[in-house]
């Protein structure tokens, strides 16, 4: 039992050194530290840092499925569930405004480093554009829906990008308003 929650431990201090920053300037001592463990209990359950990754995407993987279907659950209708994607910049302005996206930042470091598991850390974005093409699909855009999922997902990570140059709170909310009136727009449309 212990060693699944030190394991689970040294997952969770890596993803938010990950985040914070940087896969590549994460150390093994930086997350050993963060747990409060030695380097050598750390070899205990990794090996290498491609295995802490590894483990860091497959949790935010299982966070964003998890995310996702509790949306699926908790608002009846396609258009809240779209709402609720776009309002996480507003949920999570302040960490996105020091840092960026957690998702964006990874999978740039990586395709920068040329990583093997750049891949992997795209599929959390496959997972978003599905799920928004799911509910386009569900308003009744099925010839657009794609389009449009991809359409809010670039305009997310550019707000996201932007909010991390000018720590805006104000332009996250004015945009994350722009993205929703966009949405009640081609909703009208369908109707039309």
């Amino acid at each position: 039992m212990a060693a699944v929650s030190t394991r689970d431990q040294i997952v969770e201090i890596a993803d938010d050194l990950f985040y914070r920053g940087g896969f590549e300037a994460t150390s093994f001592a930086d997350i050993a530290a963060g747990v409060g463990i030695s380097r050598g209990n750390f070899y205990y359950y990794f090996k290498t840092k491609d295995e802490i990754l590894d483990a860091v995407i497959d949790r935010r993987i299982a966070r964003t499925r998890g995310m996702l279907d509790g949306w699926e659950t908790e608002a009846p209708e396609p258009r809240e569930r779209i709402v609720a994607f776009i309002e996480l910049l507003i949920a999570n302005r302040a960490p996105i405004m020091a840092y960026g996206c957690p998702v964006g930042t990874l999978c740039a470091e990586l395709a920068k480093l040329d990583h093997v598991h750049q891949e992997r850390a795209a599929d959390i974005f496959g997972l978003f554009a599905h799920w928004l093409e799911k509910q386009f699909r569900a308003l009744g855009a099925e010839e657009a829906a794609r389009e449009w999922a991809l359409h809010v997902l670039a305009w997310s990570q550019g707000v996201a990008s932007l909010a991390t140059v000018f720590k805006d709170e104000a332009f996250i909310r004015r945009e994350v308003a722009d993205i929703t009136g966009w949405l009640d727009r081609q909703i009208v449309s369908l109707s039309q």
